[in-house]
């Protein structure tokens, strides 16, 4: 189906062409800037450190449904070679092929198009076999080193996980934000956990990906209203998935990505986080999640590290 006029209200309202400058290529991650950064350190009391990535495995959380978009194959090309002759040193050395969207990871402002357009309003047919993203590709992210807030919708709610076909709306974000005791602000990266990280966790990858909870459609104007620079989930869809417009497929990611230009990430395991910033009553934090910098990349594996 087109594009609802619903969709085209909202992607006016969290338009930001333009606002950064023709030639900008990376969105909100403008809104981090050295005081962002300055309040992110202060942010930290005990230097408890919690990685937020999965393993880099074959049995990932691709179940072969997206075309192309594989599990790290891993292959070892040399073990233990004398390289330099009989006696000498050895070395060790491997390869993986993976889609770079295939576990824990950032969506670049790239990976999506909509009407012919991507972000800043920039034609969707400059992506190209050979010349990859020539826009907005990952590699143009600036460091995503911010405040980190969990807004843990699933806690907030006493659930341990979400039921399969729960939208997060605004309200659920404000009831977050309440739980944790936080105020969004600009230049902060939020993550948003659902608990559906829990099903892959115990070994379900099928019933963590379909049905899933995830963000509604009218989340990107929460996130525009806070002046938010980066969104990441637990979940394989990032948004509600089936949606909640029938036949209307990824329109969350088209407002975040195309409208906002708002890096968005998923499959980021927050079961660890959840726990320690209930243990703590500490809800914000040093969050780093530099993006690998494939050049012309439309998204990247990523090991975000949070420090309490």
């Amino acid at each position: 189906m087109s594009l609802p006029a619903e969709f085209h209200d909202i992607a006016k309202r969290v338009n930001n062409w333009g606002r950064w400058g023709e030639g900008d290529e990376i969105g909100t991650l403008n809104l981090i800037n050295g005081e962002v950064v300055r309040n992110a350190a202060a942010a930290v009391r005990s230097g408890l450190r919690i990685p937020l990535a999965l393993p880099l495995q074959q049995e990932g959380v691709q179940t072969g449904v997206i075309p192309g978009r594989v599990n790290p194959l891993h292959t070892m090309v040399q073990i233990n070679h004398e390289l330099f002759g009989p006696g000498t040193v050895a070395t060790s050395d491997d390869t993986v092929t993976m889609g770079l969207q295939a576990a824990t990871h950032w969506d670049a402002l790239t990976h999506v198009s909509h009407s012919g357009r991507i972000y800043n309003g920039r034609p969707a047919d400059s992506i190209t076999p050979h010349d990859r993203a020539r826009f907005s590709g990952i590699d143009k992210a600036t460091p995503v080193v911010s405040r980190g807030v969990l807004l843990d919708v699933a806690r907030a709610k006493g659930q341990d996980r979400l039921p399969g076909d729960h939208a997060v709306t605004p309200e659920d974000l404000d009831e977050a934000a309440e739980y944790g005791g936080v105020t969004v602000r600009s230049g902060d990266i939020v993550l948003v956990r659902t608990g559906q990280m829990q099903l892959f966790l115990a070994g379900d990858r099928h019933g963590y990906a379909y049905p899933s909870p995830g963000l509604s459609l009218r989340t990107p104007e929460w996130f525009h209203a806070h002046d938010v620079a980066a969104v990441a989930n637990d979940t394989l869809t990032f948004e509600i998935f089936p949606p909640e417009i029938e036949n209307l497929w990824l329109p969350v990611h088209a407002l975040d990505l195309v409208e906002m230009g708002m890096l968005q990430g998923q499959n980021w395991n927050l079961e660890k986080l959840s726990t320690a910033c209930a243990q703590e009553r500490q809800y914000t934090f040093l969050l780093c999640a530099m993006p690998e910098p494939f050049v012309g990349g439309t998204g990247t594996p990523v090991a975000p590290v949070v420090v309490l």
